[in-house]
């Protein structure tokens, strides 16, 4: 469809081509000295001791369960409203789901009073979700998992170059994931990362990331090795020189865009404010700096969602749903009805959610036309 006004576009330009280009013409493409550099610089960027690239978020969220060493047994807790790969990552292992309700209908997410009342003697582990690029309660959360010794994953997918108290999301916890998919701020088209200060979950990545070796085909091509060894039931989860070119550009740009991001939001506020005062646009409250990865609002309670986005693309306008909630579906529904903790919250906001378009290289004229859409979807 062509579409008047996109839910999301991609920034890319002359530097990413010449930057792919440069690696295919090194005759290199597999993981080497380019991904080494866009480690690095995504290390210096976030603050993190370490930097892994992989093929994406969701071996990111894979390999962080497996250097915790969580598996059959073990229950991981996590919101439910989020994307179906931050749950798959943790069933991968063998461990058990259990989800968690979110915070309120302004704060969409997971809340640290129902982590507290999830938590069994089995469980192992808290996968906060920074849902839309907005923090969660890290310093609450950090509490709880001490109090209990539990592990903390980050799931930033949403939330790159976002922070909290100036600390940059997703190197709260003892592992953080970011997600560098299409519609995401920093984009290699496929692609994710994982950060962390701790040298044994390090050691762990680094060797579980490319099929338990001890050294990389890189190493072996400069002569830093001749042979390897296999310690570990690892994985295939390497990005490539191309992809992680593009990521190198993309990280230069990605302040600027989360700005404009921001630009944009405000704007979207001024104007949903005025013109359509019924809808609740969440994350009122200033405290985070956000990566504003989304743009998510809130349709009056009782209002028929579907026909809404309908009305929207009937006027050329896209729109999304983020998310339905996992434990609706059916590969999830089955053991939700054994878990006993409800999610009123979680249910009672995805009815009524729906995400506008939002992207840097989105102009404000666009916004007032997502917004006038609205409002006449909603008469």
């Amino acid at each position: 469809m062509n579409w008047r006004v996109s839910l999301a576009d991609v920034n890319i330009g002359p530097e990413e081509e010449a930057a792919v280009t440069a690696v295919i013409r090194s005759g290199w493409l597999t993981m080497g000295s380019v991904t080494q550099a866009f480690e690095q610089e995504f290390a210096a960027f976030t603050g993190a001791k370490y930097a892994f690239a992989v093929t994406n978020a969701t071996a990111a969220l894979h390999l962080a369960c497996m250097a915790l060493d969580i598996g059959a047994g073990d229950e991981v807790i996590v919101p439910s409203l989020t994307f179906v790969a931050s749950a798959n990552a943790i069933r991968y292992t063998g461990a058990q789901i259990v989800f968690a309700d979110i915070e309120s209908q302004d704060w969409l997410n997971i809340s640290p009073e129902t982590i507290q009342k999830a938590i069994t003697p089995h469980t192992k582990a808290i996968m906060v979700v920074h849902y839309a690029g907005y923090a969660c309660d890290m310093p609450t959360i950090l509490e709880i998992a001490k109090s209990h010794n539990l592990a903390v994953i980050e799931d930033a997918a949403h939330a790159v170059g976002a922070s909290l108290q100036g600390k940059h999301l997703g190197t709260w916890g003892d592992i953080g994931c970011y997600s560098f998919f299409g519609n995401k701020n920093l984009t290699t088209g496929e692609g994710g990362m994982l950060v962390t200060d701790r040298d044994d979950l390090a050691d762990k990545i680094r060797i579980l990331r490319s099929h338990g070796m001890t050294t990389l085909t890189w190493d072996r091509f400069k002569g830093h090795a001749s042979t390897y060894d296999v310690v570990a039931l690892g994985y295939n989860y390497r990005i490539d020189e191309m992809r992680s070119a593009m990521g190198r550009i993309q990280l230069g740009k990605l302040p600027a865009g989360n700005t404009r991001r921001g630009q944009l939001v405000q704007l979207y506020r001024e104007l949903l404010a005025e013109l359509t005062p019924s809808i609740q646009v969440p994350f009122t409250q200033q405290r985070v700096l956000s990566s504003y990865h989304i743009m998510p609002v809130l349709l009056p309670k009782g209002m028929d969602k579907q026909a809404v986005m309908a009305a929207m693309k009937e006027q050329g306008i896209q729109t999304s749903w983020h998310y339905p909630p996992v434990h609706t579906f059916s590969i999830y529904a089955a053991n939700w009805d054994s878990q006993t903790q409800p999610l009123p919250l979680t249910e009672s906001i995805a009815a009524r959610e729906i995400t506008l378009p939002l992207y840097p290289t989105m102009a404000e004229e666009q916004v007032e036309m997502v917004v006038q859409a609205l409002q006449t979807s909603l008469a």
